[in-house]
């Protein structure tokens, strides 16, 4: 019996040689050694360039989270100032007119208050 044996030797395998099957083991075995190779370096890399990433985006987040703050602090005050210029039976009537408008919100606005200032009260203690 011979040593080199070919695909027909065995039942239910495609019809190649032993030689060029050879050659596509090999091929195959060293391309998956080179990716596990390099995928070590790359994974290195590619973690670097994600976490600079995502700090540019964390930052631009602050960055623009500051500015939004900046500018609620603004209309926050100039309502202060408003209200400070206002007359206060012009505040309650505005108050009534709105509540009559939005019985919904008036309360959930209510409910809002009163929980904040129990939480204040509370902590005081």
């Amino acid at each position: 019996m011979s040593q080199n044996r070919t695909s027909t030797d065995f039942p239910g395998t495609p019809q190649t040689s032993g030689a060029s099957t050879s050659s596509q083991i090999g091929t195959t075995g060293s391309d998956t050694e080179r990716t596990s190779t390099g995928n070590g370096g790359t994974a290195a890399g590619t973690a670097t360039a994600l976490a600079q990433e995502y700090g540019t985006k964390i930052s631009e987040a602050a960055s623009q989270a500051k500015d939004y703050v900046s500018d609620k602090i603004g209309v926050v005050g100039d309502k202060l100032k408003d209200l400070q210029n206002a007359d206060l039976t012009e505040i309650t009537e505005n108050a009534k007119d709105y509540a009559r408008k939005n019985p919904g919100q008036a309360i959930l606005i209510s409910a809002a208050a009163g929980l904040l200032v129990g939480l204040i009260l509370r902590g005081r203690r």
